[in-house]
């Protein structure tokens, strides 16, 4: 009986890039749609979608049938929080609003298994094959099959960015335009020069200290995000804004009147 591994891991360390649908649609078949078209991982939500833990489950195990990896974007809270989603088998988890080194550093000791931390153990769910693999076979497993995403989104934690990718133990830095635009009086801006300059200092900070670089959207820059800033891990787009914009063009090329009064959606695609 063997553990599933890492699509995503397994990818990055044959030197390809990744593909991520972001997925705010609990529906499980929306899962099965991600992985007919190719994509390396969904990532999926749980801090700002109205999702339950049995649903997640599902949307986990249904990403499982395309050997899809899934990356749950977990609440901040206690451990459980973070614990839990790997236990429903998920991949990874996503880790928003990370401000400093001290917290990066109490999430791996949360997630992961001795030497690295001191994950709470249970392996009594799909993760451990319901206790049915041995528990060494299960930690290491936690170790080098499960990966951790840490999101860069405020000023405060740009400026301690370079320490936060010091941290050993995680994998993954993605640094949030939307938030981070906000924060600094340009909302909505993520070709802003500052937003821009942010980005590229996390990605600096990243392949310094050998995490991986990822990007939520490619804003219509990926020469410069892969060849400048060596990003390899991409979100190419969210279900309900390509379902928006396709219904949209549904009605607009049938002649109908559009409900919001406009031609496109207030959000880009971002293929």
């Amino acid at each position: 009986m063997k553990l599933r591994p890492s699509r995503i891991l397994r990818e990055l360390r044959n030197g390809q890039n990744s593909t991520v649908i972001k997925l705010n649609l609990g529906d499980p078949r929306i899962v099965e749609l991600a992985g007919l078209a190719g994509a390396s991982a969904v990532w999926l939500c749980n801090e700002h979608v109205p999702n339950d833990w049995l649903n997640l489950e599902h949307q986990i195990r249904a990403a499982k049938l395309y050997d899809m990896d899934s990356i749950v974007r977990v609440n901040k809270g206690g451990y459980s929080e973070y614990v839990k989603p790997f236990e429903c088998d998920a991949t990874g988890i996503m880790v928003p609003h990370v401000t400093s080194a001290e917290e990066a550093r109490n999430v791996v000791d949360m997630v992961r298994c001795r030497p690295l931390g001191s994950k709470a153990l249970d392996a009594g769910n799909m993760d451990g094959f319901f206790c049915q693999v041995p528990l060494e076979e299960y930690a290491q497993h936690c170790n080098t099959e499960k990966f951790v995403i840490l999101q860069i989104e405020s000023p405060e934690a740009l400026e301690v960015v370079e320490e936060i990718a010091a941290v050993p133990g995680y994998d993954m830095l993605l640094f949030g335009a939307g938030d981070f635009s906000h924060r600094i009086g340009k909302l909505g801006q993520a070709t802003h020069p500052e937003v821009m300059a942010a980005r590229k200092r996390v990605h600096a900070a990243a392949v310094k200290h050998g995490k991986y670089p990822a990007v939520a959207s490619l804003f219509g820059q990926r020469e410069m995000l892969e060849n400048e800033e060596g990003v390899r891990v991409f979100t190419l787009g969210a279900d309900v804004v390509e379902m928006g914009n396709a219904f949209r063009r549904m009605v607009g090329d049938f002649g109908g009147v559009n409900a919001a009064g406009g031609s496109d959606s207030v959000y880009k695609s971002t293929k």
